[in-house]
């Protein structure tokens, strides 16, 4: 199986596909595929990687994915509960060249404009994962009543963008393999300490070719990339690990200089590691 491109198996027939994943980690390999992706997360929590940016996700949020955006999702490694994730995907074309385009669905024209970027919502009600969990007992009939019922509420609903810029292009399978090696590597191994010789050696090129390839590919460097994992993975630890000082959540999520830790956090987040622990944002 080719990890990037990655196809979604489906009936030769089918325009929408459900797919339910129950598994202890989700498929944890950086990939993208043609199919759009939306996916309701009923247990579980990790980090998931879209593009260019780090992103964080658990029970309740719905993570809509564009076509062709690269992306994982890493399951936290100190958990033994099972990961549920309730998945439909499809394409813009699926249902014919011009579905979306008729006047009569025309407000869903806000979920495809932020889908290019892939988004998030975080669940004040169970109506979303209600309608998600309707999906598994459904005709194929009753799936696509749901299945526009959840693109229009997702139109309306407060999102978060999952990346920073849109991807236009499909990875070759060497592309594909490299980059899944330095995502497989950095999500390994952020807590510890990264050389650029370390990378570059894991990319199979030159620490200078790794670096225009990598910039080139997320639109930032590599350490900016490492660092705004490393953050994410303290963001995690200061909402629910209340237990531990922010020198100890520095120390474990790979800044061995709390002054840096303070002075990256702040630029990332725009705010204190203090602050945040305090103010437990929505997202």
């Amino acid at each position: 199986m080719k990890i990037l491109p990655f196809k979604i198996p489906k009936p030769e027939h089918d325009a929408l596909i459900y797919q339910e994943d129950r598994e202890l980690i989700f498929f944890d390999k950086f990939h993208q595929h043609e199919e759009i992706q939306v996916s309701y997360i009923a247990k579980g929590e990790g980090t998931l990687i879209v593009g260019d940016t780090i992103n964080y996700y658990k029970k309740g949020d719905v993570l809509a994915i564009g076509s062709n955006l690269p992306h994982v999702f890493k399951s936290d490694s100190f958990t033994n509960k099972m990961s549920v994730m309730l998945t439909l995907f499809f394409s813009e074309t699926a249902f014919g060249n011009h579905f979306f385009e008729l006047e009569e669905l025309r407000e869903l024209k806000t979920f495809f404009k932020k889908v290019n970027y892939g988004f998030k919502v975080s669940l004040k009600s169970n109506k979303l994962g209600g309608l998600f969990t309707q999906l598994n007992e459904c005709s194929k009939f009753q799936k696509f009543i749901i299945f526009l019922e959840i693109l229009k509420i997702l139109s309306r609903s407060k999102s978060l963008p999952l990346s920073s810029f849109i991807y236009d292009k499909k990875y070759t399978d060497s592309e594909g393999k490299r980059m899944r090696d330095v995502m497989g590597f950095t999500m390994q191994n952020y807590h510890k300490q990264i050389s650029l010789d370390d990378v570059a050696q894991v990319s199979v090129m030159t620490k200078n070719a790794f670096c225009k390839y990598f910039k080139k590919r997320t639109d930032k460097s590599y350490f900016e990339f490492l660092n705004e994992l490393r953050i994410e993975n303290a963001c995690k630890l200061l909402l629910s690990k209340e237990t531990l000082s922010i020198a100890e959540i520095a120390d474990q999520s790979g800044f061995n200089n709390i002054s840096n830790f303070n002075r990256q956090f702040k630029s990332i987040k725009l705010m204190s590691p203090s602050v945040y622990r305090n103010i437990k944002p929505f997202f």
